[in-house]
């Protein structure tokens, strides 16, 4: 890293031309983040589409959670890739240049989300539906591996000195406002084709779901026009042409202890715990009123829109703050008040959104009495795991259906489900139960569907005291959210020399949001259903958040007077 500075080789505001750079930069990622995060919000219509595969026998190979599980894991598997991505494009984008790069990870993106809406479903090709779609998840995951490093260190390298904090602060925006954007387009298609069009017939090819897909292809060639008006970044093209460019970044940025020490602290001491609040505030919120306090999905949809919609704004706020008071006690302060508050915050997402269910975790006992030895371990987020053992589907079907349980030692036979001291005869769990179910919604679980379950008739529907609350609840999410994502983007780019910039900072943002914060909705959902505790899943941010709190606190130096030019 170079020494400190205060100076730099610019001095004044931007040009009209250099505002340009950065809304243009930004407008097309986006677009980039709306492509990406559509599948996300569509996960469980991609589920029954691409994953109800018929066996032998003709009937469907896995069940609804396991569905839902593959769904998650195709979600995810666009983010394993990311950094693999950082590390292709971060090359190319160091070594050619920044705008080029960023010019073909979106139209990779842009291609890969326009076929997923031609793509035939299960229904009419079989497994080679859900082959082609994680095919196409992988390609969009490795080109924004390379697009994020790109757009930050483009919009960074060009904005004046003492306000990167503040200009790469419109890059962070443009994920939320890329998820705000795709959940418009869906809630527009899904009231235009009603909820039955939307999902589409079982077993048909066209839905309405498939709409927003399809209109990226108009976003994309925006984006392309757009990019294409775009000059180099004027500190890397300095560089190329007086002959400082690497000619191997890769071994510069890995292979040498002290930039490679950067990178693992710029992991463990930022980017861990600011995915992992970044993915709890948006993407589990989401998952976790519509799977497990069985919201609709027009009505939990409305409500992150208008928590992202309140604070998005924020993202900028605490970006020119950390040109002020340093990107590091924000980012951090974000990871460690996350990490105190994410509990009772869905605690009163519950008691608000489904306060049956809230109170029916108070009040009703359930217990699985079965000898320990036949119990085996229920976690199981890659969803593979076939659970025979009734012990196993007892509980794996109580865990799907939001019931919280405990399991009980007894003697070696038969499993006892018993609800409010009272015995429920036990079938095969592992699909359904009409006895079990019956038996939990007489002591007080409520159904989808039930009148205290948390409805919205229309986006303005936002004044009753339990819509207003949530969202309340919602917008305090999204301000972690902001803190944590805010300032990175300036932290990052002045963490690492120009040189190798782009590859430097790629890796550990990618690896930080892809792996931990990607992984994270299958994770959390998997605690949960082998705990059978709703709650449980929120351990995984809340440990990471903390680790990140503590080694970005002792070890990661403020950068906000780093002159980024003179690296």
């Amino acid at each position: 890293m170079s020494t400190m500075a205060a100076t730099s080789v610019r001095s004044g505001g931007m040009t009209k031309d250099e505002r340009f750079v950065i809304l243009a930069s930004s407008l097309g990622t986006v677009f980039e983040w709306y492509d990406f995060y559509l599948y996300g919000s569509l996960a469980g219509i991609v589920g029954t589409q691409f994953f109800t595969i018929a066996g032998a026998d003709g009937k469907p190979m896995f069940d609804q959670a396991t569905r839902d599980i593959f769904a998650l894991l195709a979600f995810a598997a666009g983010f394993l890739v990311r950094p693999f991505g950082a590390i292709v494009f971060g090359r190319i984008g160091d070594i050619v240049g920044r705008k080029y790069t960023f010019l073909v990870t979106i139209l990779i993106m842009g291609m890969s989300t326009f076929i997923v809406g031609l793509l035939p479903g299960a229904a009419q090709i079989g497994i080679a539906a859900p082959i082609i779609l994680i095919g196409l998840r992988l390609l969009q995951g490795l080109a924004l591996g390379g697009e994020y490093g790109g757009a930050a260190t483009y919009v960074a390298e060009h904005a004046p000195p003492g306000k990167r904090g503040y200009y790469t602060s419109f890059i962070q925006t443009t994920a939320t406002l890329g998820l705000f954007l795709s959940l418009l387009v869906i809630l527009f298609t899904r009231t235009a084709t009603g909820e039955p069009g939307f999902a589409g017939a079982p077993g048909a090819y066209w839905g309405g779901w498939r709409i927003p897909f399809l209109v990226s292809v108009f976003l994309l060639g925006i984006s392309v026009w757009i990019r294409m008006r775009l000059n180099e970044s004027p500190v890397f093209q300095k560089m190329k042409e007086e002959g400082k460019t690497s000619k191997a970044p890769l071994t510069e940025a890995f292979g040498n202890w002290s930039n490679a020490k950067i990178v693992i602290l710029a992991l463990v001491g930022l980017t861990m715990g600011q995915a992992v609040i970044w993915y709890t505030g948006q993407f589990y919120a989401l998952f976790f009123l519509q799977s497990i306090l069985k919201v609709d999905g027009y009505t939990a949809n409305l409500l992150i829109a208008w928590s992202l919609l309140l604070g998005t704004g924020f993202f900028l706020v605490f970006g020119a703050l950390s040109d002020r008071i340093g990107r590091k006690p924000i980012i951090l302060s974000g990871c460690l008040i996350g990490a105190l508050t994410l509990f009772p915050i869905f605690k009163m997402i519950s008691s608000n959104a489904n306060p049956a269910l809230e109170k029916a975790y108070e009040t009703v006992k359930v217990q699985v009495v079965a000898d320990p030895a036949s119990c085996g371990d229920l976690f199981n987020p890659v969803g593979t795991r076939v659970f025979t053992a009734p012990c196993d589907t007892a509980r794996a079907f109580l865990a799907q259906s939001s019931v919280k349980y405990t399991t009980v030692a007894g003697p070696a036979g038969a499993v006892k489900i018993i609800v409010n001291d009272k015995e429920v005869p036990y079938t095969d769990a592992k699909t359904s139960n009409p006895a079990i179910t019956a038996a939990t919604q007489a002591a007080g679980y409520p159904k989808a569907g039930d009148a205290g379950i948390v409805k919205m008739s229309n986006p303005f529907d936002i004044f009753r005291p339990q819509v207003s609350a949530l969202i309340g609840l919602l917008f305090i999410l999204v301000i972690f959210v902001t803190m944590v994502y805010g300032p990175i983007a300036a932290m990052l780019v002045e963490l690492f020399p120009t040189r190798i910039r782009y590859t430097s900072m790629s890796l550990p943002y990618h690896i930080g949001n892809g792996w931990f914060g990607g992984l994270l909705p299958a994770t959390a959902f998997a605690i949960t259903a082998s705990t059978g505790d709703i709650y449980s899943g929120l351990w995984y941010p809340v440990v990471f958040a903390a680790i990140t709190a503590v080694v970005g606190f002792l070890f990661v130096p403020e950068t906000k007077d780093v002159d980024i030019t003179k690296m």
